[in-house]
């Protein structure tokens, strides 16, 4: 039986995140906290870089949900209604939801290095490639 009182905090500190975890083309995902990191069961937490003039390849999340929380740059967020491709245009600040399954992309048009911070319904980065289904931007 787990004594829940006495189990100790974890500490992550910014420069000890591993890049040991799914990768996407055009992006760096970090990794801080997972069930590998800090022994989670629920979920995952790191964050995402995303290079000036970049754009990362099509993925999913699988089943996890993801919320997405914008550190810097202006990162959008592209993914397909229907045959409507939809772009998601945020700031430093803003937050968006992605749903288990949905195949998307970020792309980063800015000057500067984009960078989320990144939670999953998951103890582990659960990431799935896709081949390109999203048209690129021009």
């Amino acid at each position: 039986m787990t004594d829940h009182w006495h189990t100790p905090l974890r500490h992550v500190k910014g420069g000890e995140l591993s890049g040991d975890t799914r990768q996407t083309s055009g992006m760096t995902r970090l990794e801080a906290i997972s069930g590998k990191t800090v022994g989670s069961s629920k979920v995952w937490m790191g964050q995402t870089r995303v290079a000036p003039a970049t754009s990362s390849g099509d993925h999913h999340h699988g089943a996890t949900e993801t919320a997405i929380y914008v550190v810097s740059g202006h990162p959008v967020f592209v993914f397909a209604e229907g045959q409507r491709e939809v772009r998601l245009e945020t700031s430093p600040g803003d937050y968006v939801f992605v749903p288990p399954f949905v195949p998307h992309r970020e792309e980063n048009p800015g000057a500067e290095e984009a960078v989320v911070v990144i939670a999953r319904s998951s103890q582990e980065g659960v990431v799935v490639n896709l081949p390109s289904l999203l048209a690129p931007a021009d």
